[in-house]
């Protein structure tokens, strides 16, 4: 039975990411990110639990992948589609379908998967920018800023063109590290440490900003900046 047990966690991720795609059609983008951040708790613990009970199944690896290209590739990009489709109803540029350019993102991250599936050289560290990353950038963004793309006719675009940054980094050779401590040494964890030190100060300063506002949907922007400061650490020399 145990031997089932990782494949079961990451069916729940599946359905968890299915459950995001759902809800992002209906435009119910708080929810659909938690499902997301939900998906992605699964995503943790099936390799986690795999390395516990010593479990080496091949499906495991598909389904895995099958799972995040679900959760993390299409569920974010149907968010970015239905965002912009729902908040241009009423402007002068009818986007109608041109929304669905978001979808493309969708066939990056499985690019990126199937990338990473076969490169034997992302074993303790990344090339490019991981698809859970890259989801939790764009559900935390949307939802926190559901009607963005309302504010100027531009923003749409300025969207899709960042989604289009997206695409790059997830395909890139740009190296990026992990979050796995071999040691508690700050010799060969600066960069990580440093990092958890910005996340603190990035997600202070979203919830103060939510206060400040009065409106807790500000707070869930923790999320991309998060994601964003991870990328920036990614650019210090000598990582």
């Amino acid at each position: 039975m145990k031997k089932h047990i990782p494949n079961i966690i990451t069916c729940c991720n599946l359905l968890s990411g299915a459950i995001a795609v759902m809800l992002a059609a209906e435009g119910l983008f708080h929810c659909a990110f938690g499902m997301i951040l939900l998906g992605a708790l699964f995503d943790f613990f099936d390799g986690m639990s795999a390395r516990a009970l010593k479990v080496n199944n091949p499906i495991g690896k598909e389904i895995d992948s099958l799972a995040d290209v679900i959760t993390f590739g299409l569920a974010p990009s149907v968010m970015l589609m239905q965002a912009i489709r729902l908040a241009t109803e009423n402007s002068n540029y009818a986007w109608g379908w041109w929304s669905a350019v978001a979808l493309v993102m969708a066939a990056f991250s499985a690019l990126r998967l199937a990338k990473f599936n076969i490169d034997e050289r992302q074993t303790g560290s990344f090339l490019g920018l991981a698809t859970p990353a890259n989801a939790i950038f764009w559900a935390s963004l949307i939802a926190a800023f559901p009607e963005m793309a309302s504010w100027a006719e531009w923003l749409p675009w300025a969207m899709l063109a960042v989604a289009t940054v997206s695409c790059w980094l997830l395909v890139s050779e740009l190296p990026m590290f992990s979050l796995k401590f071999k040691n508690l040494s700050w010799k060969d964890n600066a960069v990580r440490y440093i990092f958890l030190i910005g996340c603190v100060l990035v997600i202070a300063l979203c919830t103060t900003y939510a206060v400040v506002k009065g409106n807790w949907h500000y707070a869930l922007f923790s999320g991309a900046g998060v994601i964003l400061w991870y990328i920036v650490a990614n650019l210090f020399p000598g990582k």
